[in-house]
């Protein structure tokens, strides 16, 4: 099933394994998915002599690895792992192995640990979403590192009995028992947050000694990484604090518009900027977030949600941004049940229903166009007079028979049953009449809300909530700078962000030489 190509790759990356694992396929013999799914594990483990396979008879189908002593992994993927889902078994048998670089330091590991309880969670799956994988990598770690809890990996499309009982129409949905605990993309230490919400967490000692750096560089995505490289080819001690490296990069599917790379998919430029970080003597607190930032004459003290402290006469506050909900009657009640913000992952949900995009710019109608190939009807609801995206993409979406658009609308109330979204309330701006549109989901794409709230009692916001800056990316607060899509920089783009970046880590490089800079807490 793997091309050659695919099984040479795979020899160097499991070239560091020690142990050795079975892959064991756990399925009917009359399963439609069988052939598929022995497949792919038995060219899996010929491409390592630490990997064996083996076909069990099951009454269902399911995959899983057993190590050198017998013991099976913590988790189970009840699907046939190609597609999207490709990556996350290759990362589960690295991770099984104590390899991968995705496992957290010792700080998240501790956290993990301290769960409360006994648990077997479910992710409920698509092969085709782009947002389910770091779910699924992330909850497979927090079964490897916490004995007590298990992780079932469910594709919704062969375990359909099952994804209807829940009434699941967004992926990821991550269930315990009956239980929805979370709906969409997240990261490790989200994901971590939601847990310890949930379960409930032993008390865990953690060094709040503060931790001193020439510069401290608050997000991961492009501004921040770029921050983070210019300030460290300078020879200064540099930490980032991220939620996840690459921000909303490994939100974006391709990207075609960086300047000497005609095409790019956002986890691959995400995985390029850790690595190139990685070459650097930059210490990454990856899986947090600054919770309070203070600013005194003897320097800026950050604390993070770990209860970790990190102090800088620099501060490159690197944000980004988050997409904007509507803020409407319904819309949190129905998130996973008709309410969703990605059309490549939950699209498919929706196959020859009536569905809605609210928003007219670039992502707006992009998505409108992706939908209109697998719905029977998509209406794009616009609050403007206009639509605001690229002539072209109107005009694609315009050569589409099923796309409708209403301009000049505003969505005042998402309407459902109780169990799944059944229509849309929109009010006319002109005449204010209202009217319920009928339909089975809407996909939210009307921008970007910057990430700025932590900040706001150090610095300067406008009205947008962007963090005030001058040409220099200096802010109101001396020693504190901020770049990209948080900042009240023009135009959200990857390349810019970059720009913005470099030039934040230069402007406080300079300040630092020409003694503008408090010494640090």
């Amino acid at each position: 099933m793997l091309d050659i190509s695919i099984k040479e790759q795979l020899k160097t990356v499991f070239s560091v394994l020690e142990g050795n694992y079975k892959l064991v396929a756990e399925v009917a013999a009359s399963h439609p998915s069988r052939q598929e799914l022995t497949g792919i594990l038995s060219d899996v483990a010929d491409s390592s002599s630490h990997l064996s396979f083996e076909e069990v008879e099951g009454e269902s189908l399911c995959a899983y690895i057993v190590n050198n002593d017998g013991v099976k992994s913590p988790f189970v993927f009840r699907a046939v792992p190609t597609g999207h889902e490709f990556s996350s078994l290759i990362i589960a048998i690295l991770n099984w192995d104590g390899k991968g670089k995705n496992i957290p330091d010792e700080v998240l590991r501790s956290k993990i640990k301290a769960l409360k309880g006994e648990h077997v969670l479910r992710s409920f799956i698509s092969l085709t979403c782009t947002n389910c994988p770091e779910v699924v990598q992330a909850l497979n770690l927090v079964s490897i590192i916490n004995p007590a809890i298990r992780h079932e990996i469910v594709d919704g499309a062969l375990f359909t009995t099952e994804a209807e009982a829940l009434n699941i129409q967004g992926v990821p949905s991550v269930y315990c028992g009956e239980q929805l605990i979370h709906v969409g993309k997240a990261s490790l230490g989200a994901l971590l947050d939601k847990l310890e919400e949930v379960f409930g967490a032993e008390e865990v000692t953690m060094n709040t000694e503060v931790q001193n750096y020439d510069v401290l560089v608050v997000g991961g995505g492009p501004a921040g990484a770029t921050a983070a490289i210019y300030s460290a080819r300078k020879g200064l001690s540099v930490a980032v604090v991220a939620d996840r490296v690459g921000g909303q990069t490994k939100d974006t599917v391709g990207i075609e518009n960086l300047i000497g790379t005609p095409y790019i998919t956002g986890n691959e430029l995400a995985g390029k900027m850790g690595a190139h970080m990685a070459e650097y003597n930059i210490s990454l607190l990856e899986n947090r977030r600054v919770l309070s930032l203070t600013s005194t004459d003897e320097g800026h003290l950050a604390t993070l949600q770990s209860g970790e402290r990190v102090a800088a006469p620099a501060v490159i506050i690197a944000t980004g941004a988050s997409w904007r909900r509507l803020n409407v009657p319904g819309e949190d009640q129905y998130i996973g049940k008709g309410v969703a913000f990605c059309p490549h992952c939950d699209g498919p949900f929706y196959k020859g229903k009536e569905v809605a995009v609210i928003g007219g710019g670039n992502s707006g109608i992009e998505a409108a166009i992706d939908l209109a190939g697998i719905c029977s009807k998509v209406t794009v609801i616009e609050f403007m007079d206009a639509l605001k995206a690229d002539k072209v993409l109107q005009g694609a979406a315009a050569n589409r028979p099923n796309v409708e658009v209403i301009t000049y609308n505003q969505v005042v109330e998402v309407v459902g049953d109780g169990k799944k979204v059944t229509g849309v309330k929109v009010k006319d701006r002109g005449t204010n009449e209202e009217k319920i549109i009928s339909l089975s989901a809407i996909f939210v794409q009307i921008g970007l809300l910057p990430n700025s709230a932590p900040f706001k009692d150090v610095v300067e916001v406008n009205r947008a909530n962007e963090i005030v800056i001058d040409e220099k990316c200096h802010t109101n607060t001396p020693g504190i700078y901020a770049a990209g899509d948080v900042s009240s920089v023009p135009f959200k783009q990857i390349i810019i962000a970059m720009g913005e970046g470099a030039k934040a880590a230069l402007a406080a490089f300079e300040d630092r030489i020409s003694g503008k800079l408090v010494k640090t807490v």
